[in-house]
């Protein structure tokens, strides 16, 4: 017998019965469906997590952390190693990594908590300080007329996150956007603004004369070098240089950030404390500073990823810490994998009852076509035909409910990235929900073979008939 004649018999027979049919695939739709949405999560944030390394220098770039010496600067620390940092970074450190073979650049950066006011609005930010060659690493995207900070600006520029306002607090209530849900009405490019590095001394100022004390985290720290300034601090006025692009529902790595030059932050920050300490940076056992300026961490891009553990590895042997992105991922990826295998599994249940339905239909099929099949073995039709056209029937089913399952998996992605603000609702970057092109066809072949399986144990009973008891069959 023809393939033709197989196929034709095969779509012919499913026709025949067409509620059954229309039932059987309906499982084999949800069942499919239910596999490639629960996967497409996973993928979802797989994506996401590609893209914030993208922006943060890619997958070969590599932090290095010196001793942390707390206050008001941020210190990242590598909770996975046991290794601790015997230096600071300082200009010589970033000297030092430059020459190391395959790093292409290396360069500090320092952040620095302060505080900034607008119009009735005030708040807590952290300044990201980074060369001019690093920030254009992190591959920001700018809204139209935005630039990058200047390094050679008299004023202190600023790029300010999406979402970077909503830190922002109302003079007088002490309430932001995390108390009353209301974001800020603050426009970054045309507001004029006023940055407060001493926020010490701020606070204190304002305990000094009987002001409202603003609760922070930071307010409760001494100014280091001697006594407590009891009046208010100079306030610099700032501009925004640009915006990253999104909206109040968009996230990216960059969304909470402020980005200035390092250069004009830490210029600024010696006059602000010239004679003392400036917070942050370390000082000998008397208090008084040293005469080197420690930075936060350095960013060092390294040639070529197959160099990044080299790098890495000599950097911890000249006594600091070490992360990196591609490690970051290689953890991460193992998590995202048993995060969809788990989800792929709730989904696959969906499926494998499904397979039970295509069963059971096959059973019946052949119990009420007995006398057909008998007639067909006695006009001399071979025994793999008979089985071939049970299991291409099978095949039909699965594969008319993995295309449809796949239409419907494509609706209900795009149902869920709308109900989520497309992630951001979420904290991701991007669709929580993706589904690749391999994705769709992986389901599709599952869902074939699940129906050829289901169909195989039919598909012999159906060659074991005897042919003359099948016809005497009624």
């Amino acid at each position: 017998m023809r393939w033709i004649d197989l196929l034709r018999m095969s779509s012919s027979n499913l026709r025949r019965r067409k509620l059954r049919s229309i039932l059987t695939i309906l499982g084999v739709v949800i069942g499919t469906a239910s596999i490639v949405v629960m996967i497409s999560l996973g993928l979802g944030m797989q994506q996401s997590l590609y893209r914030e390394i993208e922006q943060s220098g890619g997958m070969t770039a590599v932090t290095v952390t010196g001793k942390d010496v707390g206050s008001q600067m941020y210190y990242y620390s590598d909770s996975g190693s046991d290794q601790e940092a015997s230096k600071y970074v300082t200009d010589e450190t970033i000297e030092k990594l430059s020459k190391l073979e395959h790093v292409k650049s290396a360069s500090p950066v320092l952040l620095m908590n302060s505080i900034i006011m607008t119009g009735k609005y005030y708040g807590n930010i952290q300044l990201t300080g980074m060369t001019p060659e690093a920030l254009k690493e992190q591959n920001i995207s700018l809204v139209e007329g935005g630039t990058l900070p200047k390094a050679d600006s008299s004023e202190l520029e600023l790029v300010f996150g999406n979402l970077a306002t909503e830190n922002l607090m109302e003079k007088g209530t002490d309430k932001g956007y995390w108390e009353t849900g209301v974001r800020p009405d603050v426009d970054v490019m045309k507001a004029q603004m006023f940055l407060v590095l001493d926020s010490d001394a701020y606070y204190n100022s304002l305990n000094n004369t009987g002001g409202a004390a603003i609760s922070t985290e930071n307010s409760s720290s001494a100014s280091t070098g001697g006594t407590t300034p009891t009046k208010a601090p100079k306030k610099y006025v700032v501009h925004a240089s640009g915006r990253v692009t999104g909206d109040e529902n968009t996230y990216n790595a960059h969304s909470y950030n402020v980005y200035c030059d390092i250069t004009t932050l830490k210029n600024m920050l010696k006059k602000e404390y010239a004679g003392r300490a400036i917070p942050g940076q370390p000082t000998t056992k008397s208090g008084k500073p040293y005469k080197f300026f420690a930075y936060t961490n350095a960013m060092v891009q390294v040639d070529d990823i197959d160099n990044v553990d080299v790098v890495a590895s000599e950097i911890q042997n000249l006594g600091y810490k070490v992360t990196t992105n591609a490690e970051y991922v290689k953890s991460m990826q193992k998590q995202f994998a048993m995060i969809q295998a788990v989800l792929g599994g709730i989904g696959a249940v969906s499926l494998f009852v499904a397979a039970i339905g295509i069963m059971n239909t096959m059973m019946m099929s052949i119990y009420e076509r007995t006398k057909e099949i008998g007639v067909i073995k006695v006009l001399g039709c071979s025994l793999k035909n008979i089985k071939q056209m049970f299991l291409l029937e099978a095949a039909f089913i699965g594969f008319i409910g993995g295309v449809v399952g796949n239409l419907l998996s494509f609706l209900m992605s795009f149902i869920i990235n709308i109900l989520t603000g497309n992630g951001s609702a979420m904290g991701l970057d991007g669709n929580i929900s993706y589904i690749p092109p391999w994705l769709v066809i992986a389901s599709m072949a599952f869902a074939v073979l699940i129906g050829m399986v289901a169909g195989y144990f039919p598909a012999l009973r159906a060659m074991k008939l005897s042919p003359l008891a099948a016809i005497r069959n009624e």
